[in-house]
């Protein structure tokens, strides 16, 4: 059975903590759907980057590829520089990804903007801190 290649872009660190941070994100997210191999990488100061991910997908069996980026906003690394390492043509979210066995979609998500959840996010955090805190 097909799946869908899922690569979680981290912007990446010199702390460790980063790293683990995007790890831990992407286990839950191949616990909740199964329907993805996922996997991360990293813009810089993290390893794997997202050329050795790439080409570690290179050999799977996947329909389809996404790359999700784990950042709040758009800013040069969203907008040029992952779509760069990708071949994307600049302001596109398609385009394919050579596997072993040929050619299969891939698509470039949006970061994650203004979601509603974010604020919940937020909110939990607020709440958490002053019971802590106060």
């Amino acid at each position: 059975m097909s799946k869908t290649g899922f690569l979680l872009v981290g912007h990446g660190s010199t702390k460790p903590y980063n790293k683990q941070l995007i790890e831990n994100t992407a286990k839950l997210i191949s616990d909740k759907e199964s329907g993805y191999i996922v996997r991360c990488g990293f813009m810089e100061n993290s390893t794997p980057s997202i050329p050795e991910i790439l080409e570690e997908f290179r050999n799977e069996e996947i329909e389809s590829m996404v790359v999700v980026p784990l950042f709040l906003a758009r800013g040069v690394h969203i907008d040029e520089d992952i779509p760069g390492i990708l071949g994307l043509e600049e302001g596109s979210h398609r385009g394919t990804f050579k596997t072993s066995k040929g050619e299969v979609p891939l698509v470039y998500a949006h970061p994650i903007g203004e979601n509603p959840m974010l604020a919940d996010l937020m909110i939990s955090s607020a709440k958490q801190a002053t019971e802590k805190y106060l």
